[in-house]
């Protein structure tokens, strides 16, 4: 037998025994995670690169088959900007949430309950999974209400209520219809819609979306895969674990600012809900939720009681 064919036999070998360091390393993480939901806002980058949708669709496929029951709630933000700049419906933003009025929430409902949630059921359907997609309006799984912002007037110092139109947040989640695909092979795909009482179409925060669910469920956590790396130190390096009172202290002193402020209120609000754990992921990372999941250290910023 010659060098070469030993050497790629060598290699394969290798190969074989790394593979198996892998699985037999996971192993406890997925008897850990077992029968636990988890709750993954998929949004951001990893929504847009085709590469890393087909790695998020088998990531979910595969944490359903070892025994966890993935609840997936997507954003669409940059999908909704393309369709109204194509009909020229005209868009507004206050403190990054876009004001939705009755055109734009049809659109809204439009791209998020339609191509964008089919799209994430189909890729997930077409490496082996069962999903269905879903918005918060099916079997009034979120009832919402109008989002309310105030800004204080400059020279009067007056306190203003913003009118942000459409755009709402949950009030109540229906946590007990979603708790009838446990023990079933099927995946939720939800779209950030609520319903208003009087049957009003409400747009949501995907993050906030995701927080609520999370909450409701009391699940075991909840993970935002996001643009970043997680939350910074002031030297730019990556915080992996915070306490809630860590965590209020760094927005305190200004280490935590800008758009990750509401990223992390949201985990805080699920983490006092009772999820055992609020994670932000860079969803850049391919494979990022098994490598969360799955490995000793994780990839992101853990935030927990």
């Amino acid at each position: 037998m010659t060098d070469a064919v030993l050497s790629a036999k060598e290699k394969k070998k290798a190969s074989w025994i790394k593979k198996a360091s892998i699985l037999s390393e996971a192993l406890p993480y997925m008897r850990r995670y077992s029968g636990k939901t988890i709750v993954i806002k998929y949004g951001g980058h990893a929504m847009g690169d085709e590469d890393l949708a087909l790695s998020f669709a088998h990531d979910v496929v595969l944490m359903k088959q070892v025994g966890m029951n993935p609840i997936v709630v997507h954003g669409g933000g940059p999908q909704i900007g393309r369709m109204l700049d194509r009909l020229k419906i005209e868009s507004s933003f206050i403190d990054g949430l876009r004001v939705t009025d009755k055109a734009t929430v049809e659109v809204v409902e439009m791209v998020l309950s339609g191509s964008i949630n089919k799209s994430i059921v189909g890729a997930i359907n077409r490496v082996g999974g069962h999903a269905i997609g879903l918005s918060g309006k099916d079997n009034n799984l979120v009832v919402a209400e109008p989002l309310r912002r105030t800004k204080k007037d400059p020279d009067s110092q007056i306190e203003q209520i913003l009118d942000l139109g459409f755009v709402g947040y949950p009030k109540e989640v229906n946590g007990d219809f979603l708790k009838m695909f446990q023990n079933t092979n099927i995946i939720p795909v939800i779209a950030p819609i609520g319903l208003g009482e009087t049957g009003e179409t409400y747009n949501i925060n995907a993050d906030t979306m995701a927080g609520a669910i999370a909450g409701s469920l009391v699940a075991e956590r909840l993970l935002l895969l996001t643009d970043v790396a997680g939350v910074l130190d002031k030297d730019k390096m990556l915080l992996p674990d915070l306490t809630e009172e860590k965590t209020h202290a760094l927005i305190a002193d200004g280490t935590i600012l800008g758009g990750m402020i509401p990223k992390v209120d949201t985990c805080l609000h699920a983490v006092e809900k009772g999820v055992k754990g609020s994670v932000i992921i860079d969803g850049r990372v391919e494979h990022a939720l098994l490598l969360e999941l799955f490995t000793e250290h994780g990839v992101g910023t853990l935030i927990h009681k």
